[in-house]
């Protein structure tokens, strides 16, 4: 089995667990994960520096194209859309309009989570970190990182919002988009648990 091989095949499991929950079927989720091995087979994988995130990112990328023409749910209201518009095979017509549902998508995010809440929330539901990754990335106990990831989820789904710069929206875009498109995400973590550190750091008692 060559590497490449070997890179899919053990990230498979986590590929079908993120297209599951996207699209809440297993058919769907199947088909995802055929799609993402066609375009692993297609990409450049020598500039690829974590290819399970990459694949990750990919799986979701290609969910979220499948249910696409059902309105966007409420599990979904972040960041894994924007995802989709990093895809350079796309009809512009077509990136332009995902585009456009994704910085929306983003700004509910911004919108209704605080920063430790965003960081969380965009590392688990859009790239599948484990709570234990997390809680590394963000300088949080294992216990705290899964009740942020709890609390964001009930926060996106409510209706409190706050107010958004524009500043803000396009550096969560372009650190999300460059995740997205090479599979580093270190850049993202930083991003986020910067935005922590800069005065709003939770800890939640266990």
């Amino acid at each position: 089995m060559t590497a490449d091989v070997h890179s899919f095949e053990r990230t498979r499991p986590r590929l079908f667990a993120v297209a599951r929950r996207v699209l809440g079927n297993e058919a769907g989720a199947d088909d995802v994960v055929q799609d993402a091995w066609l375009r692993w087979q297609r990409s450049d994988r020598s500039a690829v520096r974590d290819p399970a995130a990459f694949l990750v990112t990919t799986a979701t990328r290609l969910a979220l194209t499948v249910g696409q023409s059902a309105p966007v749910r409420r599990e979904i209201a972040c960041a894994p859309d924007t995802i989709d518009a990093v895809d350079h095979d796309a009809d512009p017509a077509v990136g332009a309009e995902r585009r456009a549902v994704v910085e929306q998508a983003l700004s509910t995010v911004l919108e209704s989570l605080s920063p430790s809440e965003r960081a969380v929330y965009v590392l688990r539901e859009a790239f599948d970190y484990p709570h234990e990754r997390i809680a590394a990335a963000l300088g949080l106990s294992e216990a705290n990182a899964r009740q942020l990831v709890a609390r964001a989820r009930r926060h996106v789904a409510g209706e409190r919002r706050r107010a958004v710069s524009a500043e803000e929206r396009c550096r969560l875009a372009e650190v999300f988009f460059a995740a997205a498109q090479t599979g580093d995400l270190a850049a993202l973590e930083r991003h986020l648990a910067a935005g922590i550190d800069g005065g709003s750091r939770v800890r939640i008692a266990a």
